[in-house]
């Protein structure tokens, strides 16, 4: 029998009403947020950064693919994996089917990782994705971006990520008494072909770039659960009954379950 408070169709409409009025509120300022994200000064990127794409190597200006914004999901598949994060994976998975459509709003849509260009293209074949992928292999992308960092930066506490400094310690526990990890990112990691030392030193996140009379502008980025939202699968998870309902590490690529 269910622990789980029940009630009368008219107790549940009332308690529904009351609970739009929270959520109603809770868009207004998900709107004013997404103002305040739009109105965040721009900083000129003078910077040669190149990568290599299906299409050859390139630089920022031609991820934008023509186009005046330019989103870039950082995809954690460092050099040394041999398959790219699954919890990535999953967010991938998600935004997929979006490109097409942003690109009909002047936003190109681009992973970018480490791994060599040829590592990305099997995972994506194996995915089955159709987004564009640009490896940033050998560059200074990742590093100056945040989501890259280096085996003494881990070792001295010296990670900066999500607009914070990790405190060694955190690293410490994080990596395991043998530095093999243990625990959930032990799992992960493993599942990317790695040890949680390697896994941990790429991170995922977002930036958002302008092209405006040839020069790029980096707009915007987010990092840790600032990207909770771009995780489709949550958005629907948050209205089943049960949850996010994490207990375990539960990430699977699709073509695992």
């Amino acid at each position: 029998m269910t622990t789980h408070t029940t009630g009368t169709r008219e107790e549940w409409l009332a308690a529904r009403l009351e609970l739009l009025e929270a959520e109603k509120e809770l868009t207004r300022r998900s709107d004013e947020l997404a103002r305040r994200r739009q109105e965040l000064p721009w900083v000129r990127i003078d910077k040669e950064y190149r990568f290599e794409t299906d299409e050859g190597s390139a630089s920022l200006a031609d991820l934008f693919r023509g186009r005046s914004q330019l989103l870039v999901y950082h995809f954690m598949f460092g050099p040394d994996y041999t398959a790219g994060c699954p919890s990535c994976s999953a967010i991938a998975d998600g935004f997929d089917g979006s490109v097409v459509h942003l690109a009909h709003h002047d936003v190109t849509l681009s992973a970018v990782s480490r791994a060599p260009l040829a590592k990305l293209q099997a995972y994506k074949r194996r995915m089955g994705w159709k987004f564009p992928w640009a490896s940033s292999f050998g560059g200074d992308f990742n590093l100056d971006f945040n989501v890259q960092f280096t085996a003494r930066q881990q070792r001295e506490g010296g990670i900066e990520y999500n607009y914070r400094r990790e405190a060694a310690a955190f690293q410490r526990s994080a990596l395991g008494r043998d530095g093999g990890g243990e625990g959930a990112v032990g799992e992960i990691a493993a599942m990317t072909g790695t040890d949680v030392a390697t896994y941990t030193r790429e991170r995922p996140g977002m930036s958002a770039f302008v092209l405006e009379d040839g020069v790029v502008y980096h707009a915007y980025s987010a990092y840790s659960r600032g990207i909770d939202g771009l995780w489709g699968m949550y958005q629907w998870l948050d209205r089943a009954p049960g949850g996010r309902n994490e207990t375990d590490v539960w990430w699977r690529r699709h073509d695992e379950y």
